[in-house]
């Protein structure tokens, strides 16, 4: 269609332009009527700029398997398309949106390429200023994310070795109470060798330390007043049969599942001379097993500590493949269980019937962190207790991970900015505002899933809806630092 210098000069963007410019613009480019349907498509190589002369335009963004609409508009002078192209090869052209007409509509159409000379040639100290801003804002939003991730990482790094270290100061004490035990059973049992006691008193005496092992391990779980209650009882046999300190014995054989046949058998088994250097001798026997058993559950909590840490960072595992989000979760929750402490009740609602899904396990994994750690930050602003409930769904094609707290809320004029890049509500370096936007770009870019937030006071749902099968572009996924 004709390119007029007069109407197009009446566009905003034009208005202060030279007849000699004017005429220019309508010499390299174009103006083009379009009929209501597709002008181009996200994720194109973006070849030109687009100015609306007349009609109605609607942009749009892939969000998920959906198209959500971010803009409508009648106005004069709109533009969309290339408006980076000035940037040239240092950033990937392509257009940011998807763009569509409702009615005929004309645009006066200008090729990237020439856009971009003429931004150089007439606007040269604004084009300076665009690219500082635009490659600095960049450089700024990666190496603050970098920043959040090491805080994350420290963090993490504090909890774990906190977690760490309690099974393993365990397992030091009960060793070196082990090696004490040993040593004083040999002594006991060369005492009990060199005495003037029968082969057969012995044998027997070895059998009964035999079943008095496998007690152990069958050991019921008591009520706290059942075991006083045992205890007296056997404090009291004890002393009946003239051996000293019972009371110091008596907690021993009750936490290893002994009662009072069991001291029967053993009386009945040796002389009763014998009976307080058995007992003792005994006694060694189930301190030994117990605290073998403390070293064996102490170094399974420390392997335990480690697997989580492992499927935390998805060390040997390949970036991209499918993922039980619930073995996610609960590797997250363990290593975040130091900063979530023990104010703050952890409630898991797991629909265990769902499938693993196609995912990027390791930045789900920061997408978790992000949002536990928030939930934690909201409940400690109100007063440090309250309920952390993470729950898992199937919302028709899609799964559900929701992280729900009881904090104070999200307030709703701030509700529409949490996702931004820098928007923080804590304080003054204690939250960079990145991590919400790290975590949209992951779930919504990197997964075509949905991040959303529903929030009153005390009722706080962040909800994250993943597809439960692959998408077309999996194979070959954008860089993170080149979707923001």
């Amino acid at each position: 269609m004709p390119c007029s210098p007069r109407e197009i000069g009446s566009l905003f963007l034009f208005e202060e332009l030279s007849p000699e410019q004017l005429g220019r613009l309508c010499a390299e480019g174009r103006v083009e009527l379009f009929e209501p349907g597709p002008v181009y498509a996200e994720g194109e190589p973006a070849t030109c700029f687009y100015v609306m002369i007349e009609g109605t335009v609607v942009l749009s963004r892939r969000v998920g398997g959906d198209d959500v609409e971010v803009i409508r508009s009648s106005q004069r002078g709109v533009y969309a398309g290339a408006m980076q192209a000035y940037l040239g090869d240092r950033v990937r052209q392509v257009y940011n949106n998807s763009m569509r007409v409702t009615e005929p509509t004309r645009f006066f159409v200008l090729p990237a390429d020439t856009f971009a000379s003429i931004m150089r040639e007439w606007f040269p100290m604004a084009v300076h200023l665009l690219e500082g801003l635009f490659f600095g804002s960049k450089n700024t939003q990666r190496m603050i994310g970098q920043r959040e991730r090491l805080l994350a990482l420290g963090s993490l790094s504090a909890g774990l070795t906190h977690e760490l270290n309690n099974p393993a100061a365990a397992a030091v004490r009960a060793t070196e109470a082990l090696r004490e035990r040993v040593a004083k059973m040999r002594h006991k049992l060369s005492v009990i060798s060199a005495g003037p006691y029968p082969r057969e008193v012995l044998a027997h005496l070895i059998e009964v330390q035999e079943r008095t092992a496998e007690q152990v391990g069958k050991a019921p779980a008591l009520s706290p007043l059942e075991a006083s209650d045992r205890e007296d009882a056997i404090a009291d046999w004890l002393d009946d049969h003239g051996i000293q300190d019972g009371w110091r014995l008596a907690p021993t054989f009750v936490q290893a599942g002994l009662d009072l046949d069991w001291l029967d058998q053993v009386a009945a088994a040796v002389d009763e001379p014998v009976l307080p250097g058995a007992i003792g001798w005994l006694n060694y026997t189930v301190e030994t097993e117990l605290l073998m058993d403390e070293i064996a559950d102490a170094t399974a909590r420390i392997s335990h500590l480690v697997d989580a840490a492992k499927q935390y960072s998805q060390l040997d595992r390949a970036p991209y493949r499918i993922a039980d989000v619930h073995e996610l979760l609960d590797s997250t929750l363990l290593m975040l269980s130091g900063k979530i402490g023990e104010r703050i009740k952890v409630v898991k609602e797991y629909d265990r019937t769902l499938p693993p899904v196609p995912a990027y396990p390791a930045e789900l994994n920061q997408v978790w962190t992000n949002l536990i750690d928030n939930a934690v930050s909201a409940i400690d602003s109100a007063g440090g207790e309250g309920t952390l409930t993470v729950r898992t769904a199937r919302e028709h094609d899609r799964l559900l991970v929701e992280f729900r707290d009881t904090g104070p809320g999200v307030a709703p004029e701030i509700r529409d900015r949490i996702f931004d890049p820098f928007f923080t509500t804590k304080p003054v370096g204690e939250g960079t505002g990145l991590g919400l936007d790290i975590s949209w770009r992951i779930v919504v870019n990197k997964h075509h899933g949905s991040l959303q937030v529903e929030s009153v006071p005390g009722d706080t749902r962040f909800q994250v809806l993943l597809p439960l099968t692959v998408t077309e572009d999996e194979t070959t996924p954008e860089p993170l630092e080149e979707t923001a």
